[in-house]
């Protein structure tokens, strides 16, 4: 770190280094806490009266709830610390040990993080290494076929070709991006915040809090072809189908280029990078093909469509309508929201918030601040609820919640909703959940409250039940005309990997050993019977209690490398996880959820799949699945020399 501060001091302007000195005035307070024990070694900063008071909501809790002439001195340290490491000085706990990075979490978060954390946030600055073992050598003749050229896809073929290890991504879109290339519609952005919305080994500059899709796109995009991905990147090219060969232990990937021609390539390993949220739910509305005007999925928005002085209709009231309602409701002539579902909305103060220009030179430049406001995110916005979202069986009301802190929630999203109402008490019943908050994705309010509430805005609280021409009849019977229909009805979140076929070993089709949408994977990763392939963001990996996914496909890409490392070790072609030890993973997966509240009485979200299942996310906490991921366990899996062709010649090794 000493020597880090000296190249990081001799790479900052004058016109930086007096802009960062200025960030410090306007810094986060918790923040500067640990900072100031890593730069000064004094841990009088994490007593009384400097430790900060706990926060409330999702708030960055800015002062930390301190007294102005405490947070003065606090600044006023912060700043002499910061000059004298940018002139030089070395930083005088490099390494703090495990218990005392988790007590400066606790410390600047006031309350108490685990103290089993500590080596998760030393993962995270880079002070140690979550994947255990040596990089793995790859044969000379080894290559993975990445699908998908997203978030997943970009982080995996980076790691990839960090050890060395041939790969070719395959990408049915015109560029990087993903999820992030393919919306656009108004309002698009990520809800969770972007400093740890971001690759942990591609820091950023980011203009705002929570960054729109044009922003994101840009960082995803700028971060593969500063890693050189183009140049092992097939565009415009879907992956119809793969087989596995038994007899070659290989991948034969079926794709569809440019032109629509037939292309096949064969691979030793394959990653599916294509997500969760992919593919779009069109809902078999009747008469949907009578209407005249223009007919869309939010993940589809028509470059060319203009709402200016329309009547806009929009299907539903999930995250994309919570973000679009808001971006077009001034615009539009009239909108009407057919919204059949009732929705829980934090508040969100940091909605559209730039970074204030100073601030983002405190966290360009001093990566200490960087890296101790990232571990705040990630705290705040992971495992903090993570046990309140625990059934309580003596729990006196389950009928509006789980338990006591639950029931809090309950309260305090209920004020809110009524002080963004105001006046229009009449919408109250139409939004106001009758299920526990989490109970589905929680939201945030990007002024969705204040937007329905408008004079030009109607909320219906049915489902659109038929569209005849122009005309929009609810299932109550309500009816109204519209120009333009958009469908913000989300995607086939519990079918993966719907948009390829795969047939494994001995023939074995995935579609008809998962079902429409009964996914099973162990760690989300990997699935017995299809050797040599893993899928990121599989089943049961993403997060319904907050977070970044993007920590989650990190974790996994480097078990699948755990992965790769046993099976080089032992000469092996392929890999395979045993199924007992994916039926058995799966089993702790649904007890977990049993006790969660995805799965209370009442509670209808697209988690679940159609026998009631949770499916797209994870029970875990962020720890849990950070120490699952850590090593491959050899015993897991069954092993494949290149000569072991026939069946009864593969076995288990460990």
């Amino acid at each position: 770190m000493k020597a880090e501060g000296r190249a990081q001091a001799a790479e900052v302007t004058e016109a930086d280094r007096r802009a960062l000195l200025e960030g410090v005035k306007q810094a986060n307070i918790p923040t500067l806490i640990p900072v100031l024990v890593q730069l000064t070694g004094d841990r009088k900063w994490l007593e009384r009266p400097y430790a900060p008071r706990k926060g409330r909501g999702l708030d960055d809790n800015d002062t930390g709830g301190l007294p102005g002439p405490i947070q003065d001195e606090i600044k006023s340290a912060a700043h002499e610390a910061i000059a004298n490491w940018l002139d030089g000085a070395p930083v005088a706990l490099a390494r703090p040990d495990d218990a005392l990075l988790a007590r400066m979490l606790s410390v600047s978060m006031g309350e108490a993080a685990p103290p089993e954390y500590g080596e998760i946030i030393a993962a995270d600055m880079g002070l140690a290494s979550h994947r255990l073992g040596r990089a793995p050598r790859a044969p000379t003749d080894f290559c993975v076929a990445i699908v998908g050229a997203g978030v997943s896809g970009i982080c995996a073929a980076i790691k990839l070709r960090e050890l060395g290890i041939a790969c070719e991504i395959f990408e049915k879109a015109a560029d990087f991006g993903g999820t992030w290339w393919e919306n656009t519609y108004p309002g698009a952005g990520v809800d969770t915040p972007n400093h740890i919305y971001s690759f942990s080994f591609a820091k950023n500059d980011w203009s705002r809090y929570f960054a729109l899709q044009g922003e994101l796109l840009d960082y995803f995009v700028d971060v593969a072809d500063r890693h050189g991905l183009r140049q092992c990147t097939r565009f415009n090219t879907a992956v119809r189908r793969i087989v596995w060969d038994d007899a070659s232990q290989k991948w034969n990937v079926e794709l569809r280029g440019p032109g629509g021609d037939a292309v096949h390539v064969v691979a030793s390993v394959v990653i599916s990078a294509v997500g969760a949220l992919n593919n779009p739910l069109i809902p078999g509305i009747p008469g949907l093909e009578t209407f005249p005007g223009p007919v869309f999925h939010t993940a589809q928005w028509p470059g060319d469509v203009d709402v200016r002085g329309k009547r806009v209709a929009v299907v539903g009231n999930g995250a994309s309508a919570m973000q679009v309602v808001p971006a077009i409701a001034e615009q539009v002539g009239h909108l009407a929201i057919f919204a059949r579902s009732k929705q829980w909305a934090a508040p969100f103060p940091q909605f559209q918030k730039e970074v204030p220009g100073p601030v983002r030179a405190l966290l360009r430049n001093v990566p200490l601040y960087y890296a101790w406001y990232r571990q705040r995110l990630a705290w705040t916005f992971n495992d903090r609820i993570h046990e309140s979202l625990q059934k309580d069986p003596n729990w006196p009301h389950p009928e509006r919640s789980l338990n006591a802190v639950n029931d809090g929630h309950r309260s305090f999203f209920t004020d809110y909703v009524v002080e963004e109402l105001g006046e229009r008490r009449d919408l109250l019943e139409k939004v106001l959940p009758d299920y526990p908050p989490y109970g589905k994705r929680m939201l945030l309010d990007n002024g969705w409250y204040r937007a329905i509430a408008r004079d030009n805005v109607t909320l219906i609280a049915d489902r659109l039940a038929e569209v005849r021409g122009r005309t929009l009849v609810a299932s109550g019977g309500e009816a109204h005309e519209a120009d333009i229909l958009v469908l913000a009805t989300g995607f086939t979140a519990v079918e993966f990997l719907a948009s390829f076929d795969v047939i494994g070993r001995r023939g074995r089709v995935l579609r008809e050993q998962w079902g429409k949408d009964n996914a099973r994977a162990y760690l989300g990763a990997t699935i017995p019977g299809f050797p040599n392939l893993f899928t990121l963001l599989g089943p049961n990996v993403g997060l319904g209690h907050g977070g970044s996914v993007i920590k989650a496909v990190e974790l996994q890409v480097d078990y699948v490398l755990s992965v790769l490392e046993r099976m080089f070790e032992r000469g092996a072609a392929s890999v395979e996880v045993r199924e007992d030890v994916c039926e058995g993973y799966n089993a702790r997966v649904d007890e977990a959820h049993q006790r969660m509240v995805w799965t209370h009485r009442g509670t209808d979200n697209w988690y679940r799949n159609s026998r009631g299942r949770v499916v797209a996310i994870t029970p875990w906490r962020n720890d849990d699945f950070w120490r699952m991921t850590r090593q491959a366990n050899a015993n897991d899996y069954v092993f494949a020399t290149p000569d072991a062709v026939h069946e009864g010649r593969v076995a288990a090794s460990g």
